[in-house]
């Protein structure tokens, strides 16, 4: 048993984890993990809801985002990581969440207005429309205090209070509330500049990607479309290299911005540089992964292991749910 506040957090198994997501959330669970009991969850589920049409695809894409976790720096010994679809208890709260929660709240939800669009979804199911509300028992059925999130998550983690405050008004406070942590950038643009970093806009650097493949990346990413000359006179604020140098790259950026206005560094040079410092950021990655690589059921141990952990948390939850709303009906404790 511990002490320590709880976290909750995790992504969809859709594909390979890019600095998006890094930045977004994964920085903030690594940095964590010591000061929380951190929970981590890879949600197959929820992954369905755009690609329900495909799911021979979720056991590689769930070995992959695995990797790119422990490849990241969470340490499997301190950091709970398991997957959604082994909890059946999850998908219980869910339908009991659902029982009080407006489909109205759910169609004028932001983000999920926004996925729609960017999939094309003219008709949504009922699976894609109600995952804020499947996501709102993943958080709250290990009693989280806090959700590390980027900021297009913010309307989920909103909609997850208020569903917890009507549930605990509704039968017994056994719920928490979680806090929200947005992560220290919360959207970091793809390397078209037009747009955030994303995997089906194909704009992204893979927390994954080789020292080859960042670089052919960083070279062909949209600078200043103005500047055609390299002793022309920058404007770092439209360039999509430059944001990635304020992120990445802090103790140079002063020196680059002053330069690329002054026309004393071309793109080209400023790009080596960023090559170098995101490099030096996934190198580390590199190694780490090289060992689960080299032993690709070392990951199905640990996602074992972690999933059978929360499993255990889950019940007890459930059980103290089930036992507010009335419906433990085999339980001594239970009511009639």
């Amino acid at each position: 048993m511990t002490d320590k506040k709880r976290i909750l957090t995790g992504d969809r198994p859709t594909g390979k984890l890019h600095l998006g997501h890094y930045v977004g959330s994964v920085a903030n669970r690594v940095r964590l993990q010591e000061e929380y009991d951190s929970y981590i969850i890879i949600a197959d589920v929820q992954a369905l809801t755009t690609n329900f049409d495909q799911p021979e695809n979720l056991s590689r894409d769930t070995l992959q985002i695995a990797e790119d976790y422990l490849a990241a720096g969470l340490d499997p010994r301190i950091s709970t990581i398991f997957i959604q679809s082994m909890i059946p208890e999850i998908h219980e709260l869910a339908a009991y969440f659902g029982m009080f929660t407006s489909v109205n709240v759910l169609r004028h939800n932001p983000t999920v207005k926004s996925e729609a669009q960017q999939h094309g979804f003219s008709d949504m199911t009922y699976g894609f429309l109600g995952y804020p509300v499947s996501q709102a028992a993943d958080i709250t059925i290990f009693k989280a205090n806090l959700v590390p999130v980027g900021e297009d998550q913010i309307p989920h983690l909103e909609l997850t209070r208020k569903i917890v405050r009507r549930f605990n008004d509704l039968y017994k406070p056994v719920l928490v509330e979680p806090e929200i942590l947005i992560g220290e950038v919360p959207r970091l643009v793809g390397l078209d500049g037009k747009s955030k970093m994303s995997k089906s806009l194909d704009n992204a650097i893979y927390l994954s990607d080789t020292t080859e493949e960042l670089r052919k990346k960083v070279m062909d990413a949209v600078t200043d479309p103005a500047r055609i000359h390299k002793t022309d006179p920058g404007h770092p604020e439209i360039c999509t290299v430059f944001a990635y140098h304020k992120v990445f790259n802090q103790p140079e950026v002063a020196q680059i911005e002053c330069d690329c206005r002054q026309g004393a560094i071309g793109c080209v040079a400023c790009k080596k540089t960023l090559i170098a410092c995101l490099d030096g950021l996934l190198m580390p990655m590199r190694e780490r992964r090289q060992q689960y690589v080299d032993n690709p059921g070392l990951v199905k141990d640990i996602l074992w292991d972690g999933t059978q952990r929360a499993h255990r948390v889950a019940k007890e939850t459930m059980a103290e749910v089930r036992e507010a709303m009335g419906i433990n009906y085999f339980n001594p404790r239970s009511n009639g």
